[in-house]
């Protein structure tokens, strides 16, 4: 037990951390290179290269010059994806009927054209069958 001290755990749970830590880093600079359309093939490729060559200082250089673009491009992404749901949910739910206002909202405008004298009992009768379906 006495073979590791508690510092010497200490220090490696650190490099442990980092090392999970640059990965990670290193993951998001190529999902963010890849998903850039601003930048063309060859720029891909140049940076991959570049990243994969000199890992350390590709990443430090990645990070200088498109590092306020990182963010940008996540934040317009998350907004694409949030509008996105969004319109999703209106045609979902537009597209599972009529909503309940709407039912009594037409229910009056019968109930109006009865009264009015526009229809019968019977073609009221009718159309209020024909809503509440």
């Amino acid at each position: 037990m006495n073979d590791y001290p508690l510092l010497n755990i200490f220090w490696t749970m650190l490099w442990f951390f980092l090392w999970i830590l640059w990965f990670f880093l290193l993951f998001r600079i190529f999902g963010d290179l890849f998903r850039d359309d601003s930048v063309g093939g060859w720029g891909k490729a140049g940076w991959c290269i570049f990243l994969i060559l000199i890992p350390f200082l590709g990443v430090f250089v990645y990070l200088i010059a498109r590092g306020r673009g990182m963010g940008e491009r996540e934040m317009r992404m998350r907004m694409q994806a949030e509008q996105d749901f969004r319109s999703y949910v209106q045609e979902a739910a537009a597209g599972s009927g009529p909503a309940p206002s709407s039912h009594v909202d037409e229910l009056a405008k019968l109930a109006d054209l009865q009264k009015s004298g526009a229809i019968t009992e019977a073609e009221y009768q009718q159309a209020k069958a024909k809503v509440l379906a």
